[in-house]
């Protein structure tokens, strides 16, 4: 079988975690996913997101380029929890417009993520999940974090802008877009069975995967 190497997308609480491991366990592939619990920086940087915010964006970019480098050197297929691309063109943008990542140290981050990802293979597929901010936060409180007790809708409605102008230009790849907010491919193996044949067709260019209400 051809090697497939997949990212998948989406704001917080999209359901990228839980469609990774579905589709990982349902094609045999293997997964990634994004450091959390050995990241040595998220706890500075939730206690002061203006001094460790250049700190973190380097960690991720460092830890996600090494992930995806070693999936793509692998003969095994692969689907990754988060895009390296996201990193700078949602979450360093945004740290940069709060005012916790200043001028200098943004275009300093930026350069260093392009020389990075221009020399990486391209994936052969990027799964947007979308949803709407109502639907996310729901999402984030039903699951009851403490990491993301502080997560609001303006936040996720601005990742979400950051999300649609990102979409527009991005060209690295064919992108499956997928809303997530009537899908449920956790209960329902439908759904799944629908998804797991749209990435296996590779699509090739954008598309949109709607599920109707109630289905």
């Amino acid at each position: 079988m051809t090697k497939r190497l997949v990212v998948v997308a989406g704001n917080i609480g999209a359901g990228k975690t839980s469609l990774t491991e579905r589709i990982g366990k349902r094609l045999g592939w293997q997964t990634a996913f994004e450091s959390v619990s050995d990241n040595p920086y998220l706890p500075d940087f939730y206690g002061d997101m203006h001094a460790w915010s250049f700190h973190l964006q380097i960690f991720f970019l460092g830890h996600r380029s090494q992930q995806y480098l070693d999936l793509a050197a692998s003969p095994q297929s692969a689907i990754l929890d988060r895009s390296i691309y996201e990193d700078a063109y949602i979450f360093a943008r945004a740290l940069h417009q709060l005012g916790n990542l200043n001028e200098r140290d943004y275009l300093a981050y930026r350069r260093v993520f392009d020389l990075v990802v221009n020399r990486l293979p391209p994936p052969d597929l990027l799964i947007y999940l979308r949803c709407p901010v109502k639907t996310l936060l729901e999402r984030i409180h039903s699951r009851g974090r403490s990491i993301e007790s502080g997560i609001n809708g303006e936040y996720l409605a601005l990742l979400e802008s950051y999300y649609d102008d990102w979409m527009r230009d991005f060209d690295v790849c064919p992108v499956l877009t997928i809303r997530t907010n009537d899908l449920d491919f956790v209960n329902k193996p439908k759904h799944l069975d629908i998804v797991t044949q749209r990435i296996q067709d590779r699509l090739a260019g954008k598309e949109d995967l709607v599920f109707p209400a109630g289905s």
